[in-house]
């Protein structure tokens, strides 16, 4: 017995390292890289891109407050660093989904950077659209859109405006495939649109909310979401995903308050990949 058993053991110690090598292999990614593309005449768009070995779908990530990011060719952030997207990509790469942190672009890298409501412009969709273009053509994958904060204003506007493309029935679709809004601007205090206060009726494609019960920003009252949920009429599949704890310090709109899902990011980040990737 003993001696079919130190038989049996080389095979066994084989298989359990081959298992081993495939999991790692599974999570290998690329190394992150910045890339520029061309978006709009004599304008380039900037971006941290960071892949699994074999990504089931990508994430673009909007950064709030005001967006600009000063990516430099090292891929080093000159502002927004702990922003809870920023600080959390390498969460969304080891769940399988690749990233692409999108900076401010070139002809908007001084202030106000993306505020003075640019995020709600046909420009900034513009520059979303080459961005989706890029990523298709790269990886052949689902590409979503997920904003926080002042991000959720980017990204809803963008999906709204690419939803109403000249061509809405292009292959592949000008637009995402879906989006994730967390602490979302349900109110407003510098001109321009709430999230709520746009036309996202007009949005076909899946979309999560993601909120945490304590968040103390005035402009993300967790009261106001049931409200955002019932505007979301075409949407094929909805979620609001309420979660609750983990520490708060400083500014409540800030990076690390409650607003910034300080404390349980783990479980945020983990809970919209599910989502995303769930059939």
């Amino acid at each position: 017995m003993a001696s079919r058993w130190l038989r049996a053991a080389p095979m066994a110690f084989a298989l359990a390292f081959v298992l081993a090598a495939s999991s790692l292999l599974a999570h290998a990614q690329s190394a992150p890289k910045v890339v520029d593309i061309p978006n709009r005449p004599g304008v380039t768009q900037r971006f941290l891109f960071i892949a699994p070995a074999a990504p089931k779908a990508v994430a673009i990530l909007y950064a709030g407050g005001h967006g600009g990011l000063q990516l430099d060719p090292q891929g080093n952030f000159g502002w927004g660093a702990n922003n809870f997207l920023v600080r959390t990509r390498m969460l969304f790469v080891n769940d399988g989904v690749a990233v692409a942190v999108i900076d401010a672009p070139s002809d908007r890298q001084s202030p106000p950077y993306l505020d003075g409501g640019f995020r709600l412009t046909p420009e900034h969709a513009a520059d979303a659209r080459a961005v989706i273009a890029w990523l298709r053509e790269q990886l052949h994958v689902p590409v979503w859109l997920v904003g926080t904060s002042r991000g959720t204003q980017s990204v809803a506007a963008i999906a709204i405006a690419l939803a109403n493309d000249p061509n809405p029935n292009a292959i592949p679709s000008a637009g995402p495939d879906g989006i994730v809004l967390t602490s979302t601007i349900l109110r407003e205090n510098r001109g321009g649109d709430p999230v709520t206060g746009m036309n996202l009726s007009a949005l076909k494609i899946p979309v999560l909310v993601v909120h945490n019960k304590d968040d103390a920003c005035k402009l993300c009252p967790v009261s106001e979401t049931d409200a955002l949920m019932q505007k979301l009429t075409q949407s094929p599949r909805t979620k609001l995903m309420l979660v609750s704890g983990g520490a708060s310090r400083g500014d409540p709109c800030g990076a690390f308050a409650y607003h910034g899902f300080n404390g349980i990011e783990g479980e945020v980040v983990h809970g919209i990949t599910a989502w995303m990737l769930a059939p």
